[in-house]
């Protein structure tokens, strides 16, 4: 049989694959969500100078969340019994623990580096691996804390407010933090990467994106009931929510606590 161009151009044709209609459909409009919401505002916050290119970015995050990743979210509440949500959701929690003392280690809170690093060690050991939180039954309060409070107790200024495409609200400093412990975690020496099986390690990375939107379900009900416009509404508490956290850290605050006493009251 005579193989000629037309044969190889007929059977990449057939062969040749599309995103399905409602995707293509929902990229389509999260581009004009984002085009059109990148017009100008003409009294911006302060805290937000560039409001109408964020507006856009709000705009294709909702549009592709709600097309795409919060019904698969729903879809796994409904599905997944609680106690193995639960369990996934304190893995997840105990690994970010871990962060969470690297950082307090380098803004020299040595209590809660140890405190923090406690919760992780006790966990991953009684806890079947962080799967039951058994340093919080035992009185440890978990510390939240990350690069951008870091790069904020070492005086580095937050910069504007700007909404990240895909990851949603941040502000300068916060992005570059998050960039800056998003390749940490995927370098050759972070905990996943250090998972040599391709599949596993994509599908619990999968899993830890889907237990993090199915998380927040419960508060964007509250947003939606109570906010008048959406994106101010997050914006700000999200703002109030950061500054609380660095001045908490710089003063002290009420995150520093004395170790838990891990042992079993009943001996």
């Amino acid at each position: 049989m005579l193989i000629t161009d037309d044969t190889i151009m007929n059977t990449t044709t057939r062969r040749s694959y599309s995103l399905p209609r409602g995707v293509r459909l929902s990229l389509i409009g999260a581009s004009a969500a984002l085009v059109a919401g990148c017009a100008s505002v003409p009294n911006p916050n302060p805290q937000d100078p560039w409001e109408g290119m964020n507006r856009g970015i709000y705009a294709f995050n909702e549009t592709v969340d709600g097309a795409l990743i919060k019904p698969i979210a729903e879809g796994y509440n409904a599905l997944t019994p609680q106690p193995a949500r639960t369990c996934i959701s304190n893995i997840f929690n105990n690994l970010g623990d871990a962060w969470s003392a690297v950082n307090s280690f380098l803004q020299g809170e040595h209590v809660d580096f140890f405190n923090t690093l406690g919760r992780v060690l006790f966990n991953s050991t009684m806890g079947l691996g962080g799967c039951i939180d058994v340093a919080t039954m035992n009185g440890s309060k978990r510390i939240p804390n990350d690069f951008g409070v870091t790069l904020g107790v070492w005086g580095i200024k937050s910069g504007p407010y700007v909404v990240l495409p895909f990851f949603g609200p941040s502000t300068v400093r916060d992005g570059v933090a998050r960039g800056t412990s998003f390749l940490e975690g995927f370098s050759s020496t972070g905990p996943i990467m250090a998972i040599k099986d391709v599949p596993v390690r994509n599908s619990i990375m999968g899993l830890w994106a889907l237990d993090a939107r199915a998380g927040v379900l419960d508060a964007e009900k509250l947003v939606n009931d109570i906010a008048l416009d959406r994106y101010s509404f997050i914006r700000d508490a999200y703002l109030q929510r950061r500054h609380a956290l660095v001045q908490a850290r710089r003063t002290g605050g009420d995150t520093s606590q004395d170790l838990p006493d891990y042992s079993d009251a009943d001996e």
